[in-house]
């Protein structure tokens, strides 16, 4: 039996395990923290090399969009879920599956470098230390999946005079809550989803929060109309179908109108000069109320410190600024890997499918969950590890190497020509699309063709309802018994911990709507037939 080193136990590390279960493959696991559960392990306690939430952290995607493939979140869960509940669901997974066994926990990985017989067989050496112990030793393993994630190592850009300033400067990695900042002057800098959520968590108890970004934003929110999920209203295979024959400039536009009715962002300075689709959209329900109510305070960039006042790029400048956290995101490092398996190179990783080196003579290494998704990563990176299992198994072959550089340079192209230029987007993928390019190469990808003749109820919900996990748990290796209810009753699972009260039948014009929205989902279904 082929045995695999898993390294991390958080969201990507135990589908990895899973997965090589599933295969027929011994994963041995190895977690530096004291309990799985990675970045969802929330600490009070600063751990530079430990990733970790906020403690007022909800999770911008929907609970049916982050399930597992093969294990729907809860009923009784929230629809957007507190992180104690994210926390609380990887451990219900590992229980499940009985995955605690294979972790090694309080053990950190120092090195893996290549086996004396790696030419003949692709194997690794791993050394690792037991932490309590300060025992190290090495073992060899057939592959290893590296599945530590892409938010431990901090990114901090120098500005000029920093060293001058008398206040409290720190990155929001090493942010937990608003206790100390009462009646406060702070500055956070950058506006993705971490710089919004710390400005809007900081901004209930701090004299003032002033939001500094170089870029501006498009604003989304968790819910659209009726309260519907955005991302189970997004991401439906007929809409990403008729996405990806329109021009990007009419996407722009509708996605620019649509956030505008929700409010104007160039009225409360945050409109950006690029498209909606450059970037990636910051998710925040709060943020447009905070600046109405003035405590929050959008500024431009800031352009230097001084002693005990901070100036931005326009001329203003600001006194008596208590702390400064920057939101400025992450940047990529593999401190056991040799740069010459693994070379950042302007916080990029070439990989094939964001996933393996393509230099390797043998493909028995694989990065898991380190690619910057739109959407949620728990499904992303479990196809990522069932794929990897099935590679490290020898019943699928990748392409040859010059091959996989092919595709890798006409990835980096098309992400060049789309996103603006920033460390944020340099290995930027759409979580459908993205799973149905992995999907394909596993022999997952649902044939909704075949479906439709078979079980026309179910391509139906596949094409033109969420495009959750469970589709890829309908056919291909590991299918899952579960996986047509699932679907069939993933709005029963959206709905249910909200029905906390009796209301009354639904009235004509509710029931007239949903008449409506299904005529509307076959005219869809014949156009789409027509042009398509």
């Amino acid at each position: 039996m082929k045995r695999v080193a898993i390294i991390g136990a958080g969201a990507s590390g135990l589908p990895a395990i899973k997965s090589c279960i599933e295969e027929g493959l011994e994963p041995i696991c190895y977690e530096k923290a004291d309990q799985l559960g990675g970045l969802w392990n929330y600490t009070d306690e600063v751990n530079e090399d430990q990733p970790c939430v906020m403690k007022s952290t909800v999770i911008n995607t929907s609970k049916e969009m982050l399930s597992y493939s093969d294990f729907p979140v809860p009923k009784d869960y929230a629809m957007f879920m507190q992180h104690t509940y994210v926390l609380k669901y990887l451990h219900l997974y590992a229980e499940k599956f009985d995955l605690a066994k294979y972790i090694h926990l309080k053990t950190e990985v120092q090195s893996v470098v290549m086996a004396n017989d790696f030419e003949t067989s692709g194997r690794w050496d791993v050394t690792v230390k037991d932490i309590p112990s300060g025992e190290i030793s090495t073992n060899t393993y057939d592959a290893v999946m590296v599945c530590t994630g892409q938010h431990t190592y901090k990114y901090s850009p120098e500005f000029a005079g920093a060293d001058e300033f008398s206040g409290k400067i720190l990155h929001s990695h090493d942010y937990r809550d608003s206790r100390g900042y009462e009646d406060k002057n702070v500055i956070v800098v950058g506006v993705g989803n971490s710089g919004v959520d710390t400005a809007v968590d900081l901004c209930k108890t701090t004299k003032k929060v002033y939001l500094s970004t170089r870029r501006g934003c498009w604003v989304s929110k968790r819910i659209t109309g009726k309260g519907l999920p955005n991302d189970m209203e997004a991401y439906r295979r007929y809409i990403l179908l008729i996405k990806k024959h329109l021009p990007k400039s009419i996407l722009d536009w509708g996605m620019i109108r649509k956030s505008n009715q929700q409010f104007d962002h160039k009225a409360y300075s945050l409109k950006p000069d690029h498209g909606f689709f450059s970037q990636h959209p910051t998710i925040n329900d709060d943020l447009p109320n905070r600046i109405a109510s003035g405590t929050i305070v959008v500024k431009p960039n800031i352009k230097r410190f001084h002693a005990n006042r901070v100036e931005f790029d326009d001329g203003t400048t600001l006194n008596d600024i208590d702390a400064v956290i920057l939101a400025t995101g992450y940047k990529y490092k593999f401190p056991f890997l040799d740069s010459s398996l693994i070379e950042v190179k302007g916080n990029r990783v070439d990989l094939y499918k964001h996933l393996f080196p393509p230099n390797l003579k043998h493909n028995t290494l694989a990065l898991v969950g380190i690619m910057q998704q739109i959407g949620a990563v728990f499904p992303i990176s479990e196809l990522q590890c069932r794929l990897s299992a099935r590679v490290f198994k020898g019943d699928i072959q990748l392409p040859s190497s010059s091959e996989m550089w092919d595709d890798i340079n006409q990835k980096r192209m098309v992400m060049t020509k789309r996103f603006v230029q920033s460390n944020r987007y340099t290995m930027k993928v759409d979580s459908v699309p993205y799973m149905d390019e992995l999907a394909e190469l596993h022999g997952s990808k649902p044939d909704l063709y075949r479906l439709a003749m078979s079980d026309p109820s179910l391509a139906f919900n596949c094409f033109f309802g969420p495009c959750t996990p469970y589709q890829f748990r309908l056919e291909g290796p590991c299918p899952w018994d579960g996986a047509r209810d699932a679907i069939l009753t993933q709005w029963d699972r959206t709905w249910h911990p909200m029905k906390t009260r009796p209301t009354g039948p639904c009235s004509w014009t509710e029931s007239a709507d949903t008449f409506v929205y299904t005529i509307v989902c076959l005219l869809m279904a014949y156009i789409v037939f027509v042009m398509f």
